[in-house]
């Protein structure tokens, strides 16, 4: 083993090692960039070895941040993150779940499925996890709790419909992610539309299973009414509008009318007048917005710096080589090794968040894909058929990592908004199913491609 290998493990294992340590992620990735610089530096100075890294190695960071900066692609980021916030001050989640309820109030789990519909509407127009878990608990927990629900079922519902919004386009991981592979953000849009349907569909139906299956786990409430026409009309009012943005922001993407960037500004535009339809519209939400924005977007972009800088030391000392050698000569075959791979990202997402794994991870093992000469269809239509298909199988793992005890990004989130009496038992116990729900998405998207690119390559065929 030479000393660039040495090195390279050495930078996986620093960045590692001071995650724990609480040190912020941005802080992180930089400085393990700079030290590891100065360190190849020193090692060509005085042990005569030929890394071939320096501080001009480090200046280099400048141009890639510009071209970072230069793209129009991630303006899309702030605008859809905006359109997020937005909506979630707006008041639209409330309506939905008040009207909603009158509509499933005779279905046994009926308030569950209204949950997971809203967490499918809040997942195409926010793209927030945390935010979408959050709200989905505050607003529902209680009233399932009054109910009766069984505390374990109420809890998964809520964790896994708010995990949606990493998969169900407009999500800004596939923004990020399209931008890094050099990828279609259309492409990823659609072909993410079916797999979030998906899974959305394996939640209602399993919800309904599981009313039929333990009746007193999911009950019917004694003070339910019948379905009526007002009641019918109620849930169009408040499905309506929210549907029309998420359909204008698409539908635009989708028809080649506007850019994933001008139609991230229509979403920003169409969330603050639905907050103004709604009557939540004020000066004191304006300026929450605007700062929760800031603040999300800094974050971002702050990773974006710190991964720049580690991933081009990364690159200088022949990271990429070492990995794309390692992962092709393992001896599974392609899809074997993309299971390693989806293996391997699946525990990553323990302890990273999406944004490191997409900037850091993503682009090493793009090559790796496309060097394992997957007989992938994209109808002659779709560019990097390959890529887009497995963009959407690392979405699905990191989605259902995020959900996957102990350390589940989405089960702390629910955590810290439920009642003192919730226990953490009680969350792990709700979320199995759903894990395996999601495997079992997994492995459907793994061996049916052409659930992802069949809409992408009929849309532009």
């Amino acid at each position: 083993m030479d000393i660039n290998e040495i090195l390279v493990i050495a930078m996986f294992l620093s960045f590692i090692a001071l995650l724990f340590t609480g040190i912020p992620v941005a802080w992180v990735l930089g400085g393990i960039g700079v030290i590891f610089a100065g360190i190849g530096f020193l090692a060509d100075m005085y042990m005569d070895t030929m890394t071939g890294l320096d501080y001009t190695t480090l200046g280099l960071v400048v141009n890639r941040l510009w071209k970072i900066m230069d793209n129009w692609i991630l303006v899309a980021l702030p605008m859809f993150i905006f359109m997020g916030i937005m909506l979630d001050k707006s008041g639209v989640a409330e309506r939905l779940m008040q009207s909603m309820q009158e509509l499933f109030g005779r279905v046994r789990g009926g308030l569950a499925i209204t949950v997971t519909a809203i967490g499918i509407i809040l997942a195409a127009s926010t793209g927030i996890i945390g935010a979408s878990v959050v709200l989905l608990a505050v607003m529902s927990l209680p009233s399932m709790t009054k109910q009766g629900y069984a505390m374990p079922l109420a809890l998964g519902t809520i964790a896994s419909a708010g995990t949606l919004g990493i998969l169900i386009p407009p999500s800004i991981m596939l923004v990020i992610m399209a931008d890094q592979l050099g990828l279609s953000v259309g492409d990823l849009f659609m072909g993410a539309v079916f797999p979030g349907l998906m899974l959305g569909g394996f939640y209602i139906l399993y919800i309904l299973i599981t009313g039929i299956v333990k009746p007193d786990a999911a009950p019917i409430p004694p003070d339910a009414k019948p379905i009526t026409m007002n009641a019918f009309m109620n849930v169009m009012k408040a499905v309506l509008p929210t549907l029309a943005l998420i359909f204008v922001v698409l539908g635009s993407i989708f028809a080649g009318i506007a850019t994933p960037t001008e139609a991230s500004g229509v979403g920003a535009f169409g969330a603050t007048m639905l907050a103004l339809y709604n009557r939540k519209f004020n000066f004191k939400v304006l300026k929450e917005v605007v700062g929760g924005t800031m603040n999300t977007t800094a974050y971002i972009f702050a990773i974006f710096i710190g991964a720049t800088c580690f991933a081009l030391v990364l690159r200088e000392l022949g990271g990429d080589e070492l990995i794309e050698s390692f992962l092709t000569g393992l001896p599974f075959g392609p899809y074997g090794i993309i299971f390693f791979i989806l293996g391997v990202i699946f525990l990553l997402g323990f302890f990273l968040d999406w944004i490191e794994i997409t900037l850091i991870i993503l682009p090493l093992l793009a090559p790796v894909i496309s060097a394992l000469g997957l007989d992938i269809d994209g109808y002659g239509v779709v560019d990097n058929p390959e890529l887009v298909w497995f963009v959407m199988l690392v979405a699905m793992a990191l989605q259902t990592s995020f959900l996957t005890p102990p350390v589940g990004f989405a089960l702390f989130y629910l955590k810290g908004v439920c009642p003192p009496n919730v226990q953490l038992r009680d969350i792990y116990k709700g979320v199995i199913p759903f894990i395996i729900l999601q495997l079992i998405g997994l492995l459907i998207l793994v061996f049916w491609p052409q659930l992802v690119l069949w809409l992408p390559a009929t849309a532009y065929g």
